[in-house]
């Protein structure tokens, strides 16, 4: 097992997460847009949010690839099948507590159950499971987690 494998894998395994869900908004199966939703966190330009967005992802996936290597570190053994383990608690958990309760308590320009008629809110909130973008979005978003951590064991393991 090395780190450069597990980053290879996490480089690769954003540009399949990225690409699946980019393809699900494009045949309207989800109206998620995750680099918006990151970029626009840290400005109100839709089109730089955009572009922000895409950076922050990527680093991103490079940071949960290595997260994913110390489990495989940790456990003594890695492979496909277990990094889409780690891709469907990696995915349950972005779909629950990070986009209802994390991101909601940081993110400046996300709406609320609570946000007022005159307020605006760039954002709509992803809701439980992020239903508020499409009844698809929950499996969409988990098929793209699964793809992803399984890329990194792959990588990971092929490295071994």
């Amino acid at each position: 097992m090395s780190a450069t494998a597990a980053l290879a894998g996490g480089l690769v395994g954003t540009l399949v997460l990225t690409t699946m869900l980019r393809a699900a908004s494009q045949f309207r199966l989800t109206r998620i847009d995750l680099p918006f939703l990151l970029g626009s966190a840290f400005t109100a330009d839709r089109t730089r949010a955009k572009a922000l967005g895409y950076l922050l992802h990527f680093a991103l996936g490079q940071l949960f690839a290595l997260g994913y290597y110390a489990l495989f570190l940790a456990l003594g053994h890695s492979s496909w099948w277990l990094g889409m383990l780690f891709g469907l608690a990696h995915g349950m958990f972005a779909g629950t507590a990070l986009v209802n309760i994390l991101i909601p308590l940081v993110h400046p320009r996300m709406g609320t159950p609570f946000t007022s008629a005159p307020e605006v809110a760039l954002l709509e909130p992803p809701g439980f499971l992020m239903l508020n973008y499409g009844l698809a979005t929950p499996i969409v978003s988990l098929a793209a987690h699964l793809a992803y951590g399984a890329l990194i064991g792959a990588f990971t393991s092929l490295a071994a």
